[in-house]
């Protein structure tokens, strides 16, 4: 029966271990007539067998058992130590059956004796198959094992985020109110320098779930020069003296939109990237130029370089080449870059350095400022009823809304809040956390609606949870405000409801 031809489309190679040049040709002739489409060698010592396993890597071995200066035995050894998965088949004139079932216990994949020799394209067919099949399995595994760690990463990154969340709430809250309390510019300027590290590290926090689920982040529209000279601040203290670094940008004034944080934090990576692949110094450039409608972002070294193994699976998760590495770093560079719509290309030579070249599109048209807010109107001791599942936050706002001249009345979930509502009445306005567990939001409104409440409701809304207007009575007044929560917009809405409320 002829060899089924299962490398029509792939040749194969096929390395021989044979001391006699005319043995190996009559088994090259017998596997071309079965149609086996191949690449042939043929060694006949150590040497060259290490030699051919580096460099002619075989998908399949043939061997002779018995060779001057060097045994079958051996090169079945080499071989399993360098390619465990390359089929091993011996060749031979005799072999006994106690040592081929040795040969059998010691990896190789069958023997096949040269006097009868009928089955060895059958024999080479299978054991290719079979390898192919393992190699398959292997690779399936792999990726099943990808899969678990991105779903676990997905897991630690929503509990993480949300705990971080809450701990840099303050950092979005106190600022506020003590700017609204001073005079004193140069305390107004740090409450809006801890603010605003406090919105951006809310969204570091954001886009540690948007690694995974792919979401994008809120967008802004900044200067690269901005961008850049927040790159070098940050990668100073990592620069060794042996790295010189250079700033290149066309025009100062260049814009781009998106998520600033995230464009930061890619380039960053890229330059620590770089940096840790000049151990013994180099140059370090980051530069800026626009090419068409598309801003061209570039970060080049003069490091080690990456062969072109290590190019193929640069992008590819969990893959890395330091030990200490998790290997998420590219993957999520080249999700930010996408995220903006844009692209990233990696051109890269061993002991010449690496080229990332990334291309984002120019905004289209100028984003319109935000209005600026009015004036917040203090209270007049109007009952504010909050909810909100995070003590430390519910605090807070509890003691802001109080400054402002409200008695606020506070509860940790749904069910607290209607034991409020049932002993202290009716309140002017209803605060509600849309991320309460216990009794939800939109079960807490509907029941207090339906036992006769009929004033304003805030929801400070999550992203991740959308909320059913339909269970509320129409005409209700409801306002809706995103997180991170802005003091200066709840003290507006709180305020602006009252007012609609008056008016009705």
């Amino acid at each position: 029966m002829p060899l089924r031809a299962i490398s029509r489309d792939a040749k194969v190679r096929v390395l021989f271990i044979e001391d006699s040049p005319e043995d190996a040709e009559l088994i090259r002739f017998q596997l071309e007539d079965a149609h086996l489409n191949a690449e042939y060698l043929r060694v006949e010592d150590e040497e060259g067998l290490r030699e051919a396993l580096a460099g002619f890597k075989p998908d399949i071995v043939l061997s002779d058992l018995s060779m001057p200066g060097f045994s079958g035995h051996d090169a079945l050894q080499i071989v399993r130590e360098h390619s465990p998965q390359v089929p091993f088949i011996f060749v031979s004139g005799t072999i006994g059956e106690d040592v081929a079932v040795a040969a059998l216990r010691e990896g190789a994949s069958d023997y096949i004796l040269k006097h009868s020799s009928a089955r060895l394209p059958a024999a080479v067919e299978r054991a290719l198959r079979e390898a192919r099949t393992e190699a398959e399995r292997q690779r399936a595994e792999r990726e099943l094992m990808r899969t678990q760690r991105l779903e676990s990463l997905s897991l630690l990154a929503a509990g993480l985020s949300h705990d971080l969340r809450n701990i840099l709430q303050p950092l979005l809250i106190v600022p506020d109110l003590i700017a609204q309390r001073s005079d004193d510019p140069r305390l107004k300027q740090l409450a809006a320098v801890v603010a605003e590290c406090g919105r951006r590290g809310h969204e570091m926090a954001e886009s540690m779930l948007s690694f995974v689920r792919g979401s994008r982040r809120a967008s802004e529209r900044f200067r690269i020069a901005d961008l850049f000279r927040a790159v070098e601040l940050l990668l100073k203290g990592s620069l060794p003296r042996t790295v010189e670094f250079e700033q290149k940008l066309e025009d100062p004034d260049v814009e781009l939109h998106g998520n600033y944080t995230e464009l930061q934090q890619c380039l960053l990576n890229l330059c620590l990237n770089s940096v840790q692949a000049m151990p013994s110094g180099g140059r370090l450039e980051l530069t800026a130029g626009v090419r068409g409608e598309r801003v061209v972002l570039v970060v080049a070294d003069t490091g080690v370089g990456m062969d072109e193994h290590t190019l193929a699976q640069l992008f590819t998760p969990f893959f890395t080449t330091k030990s200490d590495g998790t290997g998420l770093g590219l993957v999520s560079c080249r999700r930010i870059i996408e995220g903006m719509g844009g692209q990233i290309s990696v051109a890269s030579r061993p002991g010449e350095g690496t080229r990332f070249e990334m291309l984002l599109p120019l905004p289209s048209e100028p984003v319109d400022e935000e209005p600026g807010m009015a004036p917040v109107v203090p209270g007049q001791g109007e009952r504010i009823l909050i909810v909100f599942r995070d003590g430390t936050r519910l605090s807070l706002l509890g003691n802001a809304l109080a400054s402002q001249g409200y008695a606020p009345e506070l509860a940790s979930d749904g069910a607290a809040a209607l034991r409020v509502f049932a002993e202290s009445g009716e309140p002017d306005v209803v605060v509600v956390d849309n991320s309460i567990a216990l009794f939800p939001a939109a079960a807490l409104l509907s029941t207090m609606y339906e036992s006769g409440y009929r004033g304003p409701a805030i929801l400070v809304g999550d992203g991740g949870k959308a909320f059913d207007r339909s269970v509320l009575p129409d005409g209700v007044v409801l306002e809706m405000l995103p997180q991170p929560l802005d003091m200066h917009r709840l003290f507006a809405a709180v305020a602006e409801v009252l007012s609609r409320r008056s008016a009705r």
